[in-house]
């Protein structure tokens, strides 16, 4: 009667010793995964990887064996920094990421503020200069302020830049005609 062979595991096959069914070394390095043993053995030894493991529970092993793995294979590739050149790389691309994320949003918000209507517009461009803001009427002919008043009340949903554009740019020189006192002082139509 012979005994079925089984393959050693990338740990005893790397150390030439004989495999034993209680070798702590056998769940965590396949015989199909040399390299990994062959990087923890270069980078902690095997002596240490041995007392590491017996001194953890068995549920920590199978982590603490990937841990030492991804360690060994990050100092292997950078011997000066190892993984946490990666990590320090990556929590600079974080905070990178969160500085653009606030600043979108900011942008976002500024947008989004920019809803103020015509009205606010004429408003705040009368404010600005001290003068009552439904004095605006004032400033376009008959026809004009059918436009605004409509616009006022938020009906016909105008488009604020366009109506802007139109109307104030040709109608911003009797801004002048305001007194400090917020009072209109009549424009002579022959000048």
């Amino acid at each position: 009667m012979t005994t079925p062979t089984t393959s050693p595991c990338a740990a005893c096959k790397f150390l030439r010793r004989k495999c034993l069914p209680e070798c702590v070394f056998a769940p965590y390095f396949p015989p199909d995964q040399p390299q990994k043993f062959a990087n923890v053995h270069k980078v902690f030894g095997a002596s240490n990887v041995t007392k590491l493991l017996n001194d953890l529970r068995p549920h920590q092993r199978e982590d603490a064996v990937n841990s030492l793995a991804y360690e060994a294979d990050m100092r292997l590739r950078d011997p000066v920094y190892g993984c946490v050149g990666v990590i320090s790389l990556l929590q600079h691309q974080l905070r990178q990421l969160q500085i653009d994320l606030s600043c979108a949003k900011s942008e976002l918000s500024k947008y989004q503020n920019l809803t103020i209507s015509g009205h606010g517009l004429f408003a705040a461009a009368a404010a600005a200069q001290g003068i009552n803001h439904h004095f605006h009427h004032q400033l376009f002919p008959v026809n004009q302020q059918q436009v605004l008043r409509g616009f006022d009340h938020g009906a016909n949903g105008f488009e604020t830049g366009g109506f802007l554009s139109m109307n104030v740019s040709s109608n911003i020189g009797q801004l002048a005609s305001f007194s400090a006192d917020g009072r209109r002082t009549p424009v002579d139509p022959s000048s």
